[in-house]
């Protein structure tokens, strides 16, 4: 039997299924450089399922996980789903830390929705507050948990990814995260020694902090991502759990000569990294508030797309369908705009003209 067929059978056995053979890449038959380079391209145009599952109860803070998102996102052209999971929040707080059945089996439910689109899947550790404020004490549950999360997935498809922590920061310093990877990394690595993972640095995931990120040099299989929302007077004004913000809202981004030359060296620096480093780059989150001006909004969203894009970044905005979103989630409608400012060719019929000022054109410019 071919390797793919047996792989196949042996996921289908346990419930898991790949869309397609892994002709477009990401499969455990890869060397690990090649393996992570390939997986790195099914993110190339990714959508964060944000404010659904990372909170203590599904709904709490933004849409409940309905199926026809990720219907719509795989038919808008989507390649893969950033899910951003606060699987701390759905464990018990005493060892051994058991994460509850029922969230694992609602996990479960939306990876195999999502493979039966053929959408990839990021389950990223999210708003984990306790590594943040205490990192030391919360180290041993930080272990547990993914050695559990690990352990349930060890037999899903390539497809399937791990990002180990979102935007550390706080007391859980540039330092402290390196000396938690290093911690966190075996732990997964022993029941997924070929599945890629996905880790940032520290400083909420900044660009800069990657230059204080200590990854394996061993370990190939390791996708490296960071977040992008600079300047945040455009992109977080008026956000209420931001001191200060409601005192920006009216900032304006146009894409000016001097705009796109701060964007464009924010971007350079970490390419230049990447290159040094020999890992392939994932932007994990970038996006406006909805109380920006839809211009600006339309405007900074096609540059930072068009940037990562030229430099071979893939990227995943934030996010779907709450106060960032791109679907208004009662109506299952797009926000056209914004989803022709992220897919240029997405399927759907275009805004009439004038409806909306913007960065339109997709001629990638040189530097």
């Amino acid at each position: 039997m071919k390797p793919f067929l047996y792989r196949a059978a042996a996921l289908a056995a346990l419930g898991w299924a790949l869309a397609a053979p892994p002709a477009w890449g990401c499969s455990f038959d890869q060397a690990p450089q090649a393996r992570a380079e390939s997986c790195n391209r099914l993110l190339a145009r990714s959508i964060n399922f944000g404010n659904m599952l990372e909170h203590a109860r599904e709904g709490l803070a933004g849409p409940m996980l309905r199926d026809e998102f990720i219907t719509l996102s795989a038919q808008a052209g989507f390649t893969a789903i950033r899910l951003p999971i606060r699987w701390d929040a759905r464990a018990f707080l005493k060892p051994p830390y058991t994460i509850s059945t029922e969230f694992f089996e609602r996990v479960d439910g939306v990876i195999r929705l999502a493979q039966a689109q053929g959408l990839a899947v990021i389950l990223d550790m999210h708003h984990y507050a306790g590594m943040m404020l205490e990192p030391q004490t919360e180290r041993e549950r930080f272990l547990a948990l993914w050695r559990q999360v690990a352990e349930h997935y060890r037999d899903a498809p390539a497809t399937v990814m791990f990002e180990l922590l979102n935007e550390p920061h706080r007391e859980l310093t540039r330092a402290r995260w390196n000396e938690a990877l290093a911690a966190v990394l075996p732990v997964v690595r022993e029941s997924n020694p070929h599945r890629t993972l996905i880790i940032g640095g520290g400083d909420w995931n900044a660009a800069d902090a990657l230059a204080d990120l200590r990854l394996p040099r061993d370990d190939r299989n390791i996708i490296a991502t960071f977040h992008y929302y600079e300047p945040m007077a455009v992109t977080h004004q008026g956000a209420e759990w931001v001191s200060g913000a409601g005192d920006w809202v009216g900032t304006t981004w146009r894409g000016t000569a001097a705009e796109r030359a701060k964007l464009r060296a924010d971007f350079d620096r970490v390419q230049a990294w990447a290159r040094a480093e020999r890992r392939p780059i994932f932007l994990g989150e970038f996006g406006v508030y909805s109380r920006a001006d839809e211009a600006t909004r339309i405007a900074w969203t096609t540059a930072v797309r068009r940037e990562a894009e030229a430099r071979g970044f893939s990227w995943a905005y934030w996010e779907l369908a709450s106060s960032f979103g791109v679907l208004e989630p009662l109506t299952l409608t797009w926000r056209r705009p914004l989803l022709e400012a992220l897919l240029p060719s997405a399927p759907v019929s275009p805004a009439p003209p004038g409806t909306y000022p913007g960065y339109r054109d997709e001629t990638v410019t040189q530097r």
